[in-house]
């Protein structure tokens, strides 16, 4: 494994790691938060690109907050009793707890309308699209699956049909891996990662928030590279397809430059 990324809040800027421990609902503390409307409504970058402004990172009690110009904000994990609010992700429904009026105060200052900062807790239950799961398979905030996986190969590929190469976190994976050929990845179907079991269950659907620059939320004038996707990437339902979204099988431990193993 080549690369590894964290994003606790959902599109806020991504998280390198060297290792981490993965559990069910994909690696620990990924997109376990997420900023909603005062209904529930879900915020990404694909209409609240600024949201890519904001590091957010694991702390030892809950998420560190912060952003230029802003000051620096702990948000305590909701206790078990914690206010709740149904929201919605794409077309789930679900129960969150709320995180808070610090925290509901911090990033409605910062994206300038009224929000709420909802968390994953153990009582919250989204299963995964049961077309392309077994039953008892859940995702956090992540548009619909635990994890996405892309290879270092696929994008080197695209990148040479861009006049301006992009970076990986353009497309926001969380395992990249090297040393297969370009798009090897769509033939996969279960692998093994350390001590972690994989099944690539179906590819990524991509939009306008791969268009967006990672480090200052701008839109690229050109519409790259979403563009030049669409001319050689329509895979599925004629949308354009790029990476692949995994579910986890036997939870356990991996790091960067584990072997990955493709058991079919």
């Amino acid at each position: 494994m080549a690369e590894l990324f964290l994003y606790p809040l959902k599109s806020a800027a991504g998280v390198p790691l060297t290792e981490a421990q993965v559990e069910p609902l994909g690696v620990a503390h990924d997109r376990r938060w997420m900023v909603v409307s005062l209904g529930g409504a879900f915020f990404t970058g694909r209409k609240h690109p600024s949201l890519i402004r904001i590091s957010a990172l694991p702390s030892a009690t809950g998420l560190r907050l912060s952003s230029p110009g802003f000051p620096e904000l702990e948000v305590p994990v909701p206790p078990r009793d914690a206010p709740r609010l149904d929201v919605s992700i794409w077309n789930d429904i679900c129960s969150a707890a709320r995180a808070g009026e610090a925290a509901d105060r911090w990033l409605s200052a910062f994206l300038g309308e009224p929000v709420c900062l909802v968390y994953v807790d153990d009582r919250m239950m989204r299963p995964v699209d049961p077309l392309y799961s077994v039953p008892g398979d859940k995702v956090g905030f992540a548009d619909g699956f635990p994890l996405l996986l892309l290879s270092r190969a696929s994008l080197e590929d695209l990148n040479q049909r861009l006049a301006r190469p992009v970076s990986m976190l353009h497309f926001r994976p969380n395992l990249v891996v090297e040393g297969c050929e370009p798009f090897a990845e769509d033939t996969w179907k279960r692998l093994r990662i350390g001590d972690v079991e994989l099944e690539v269950v179906k590819p990524c659907a991509r939009c306008v928030m791969v268009n967006l620059d990672p480090r200052t939320a701008e839109q690229a004038p050109d519409g790259e590279p979403l563009r030049t996707l669409t001319t050689f990437r329509r895979q599925l339902k004629n949308k354009v397809m790029f990476g692949q979204n995994v579910v986890v099988r036997r939870p356990g431990r991996f790091q960067v430059g584990d072997a990955v193993d493709v058991l079919e």
